[in-house]
């Protein structure tokens, strides 16, 4: 039977910081290379759960180059441009970690919920990782 060499760790953090950890927590283990401001968008949209897209794309970005006021609880001037944060959201829709629904305007984006990010309510990350050492004694 395999010993294990165990770390117990228990941390508390704020809502953000436990959304970014699963972020990228499932990014490194899927090898999907994430920049801040991709982690920093992805993170925002866990906030606001579900978005209409142009309605996330100007809260992502900087007020003076915003189409038109966002409804959004949570903005955070992420990009400079919608157009940016179309990009970065089109990059996440690729490594399936948002998906969108419906055509056109009215476009609804969230995190997909295949990932499992947890973002309101009482969290508690229970995460088994192992390594098995292949060397025999």
């Amino acid at each position: 039977m395999a010993q294990f060499n165990i770390v117990d760790k228990r941390v508390q953090m704020l809502p953000e910081q436990i959304i970014k950890f699963q972020l990228i927590t499932h990014c490194y283990i899927n090898k999907i290379s994430i920049s801040e401001s991709d982690l920093a968008c992805l993170t925002l949209l866990a906030l606001n759960e579900k978005a209409e897209l142009s309605d996330f794309c100007n809260a992502c970005c900087l007020p003076e180059f915003r189409d038109k006021d966002t409804s959004l609880v949570y903005t955070k001037a992420i990009f400079k441009t919608p157009q940016t944060v179309r990009n970065c959201l089109t990059k996440m829709s690729n490594y399936n970690i948002i998906t969108k629904d419906g055509l056109g305007h009215g476009k609804i984006i969230e995190l997909n919920p295949e990932i499992k990010v947890q973002a309101k309510g009482n969290v508690l990350l229970n995460y088994k990782i192992f390594s098995l050492d292949t060397e025999k004694s």
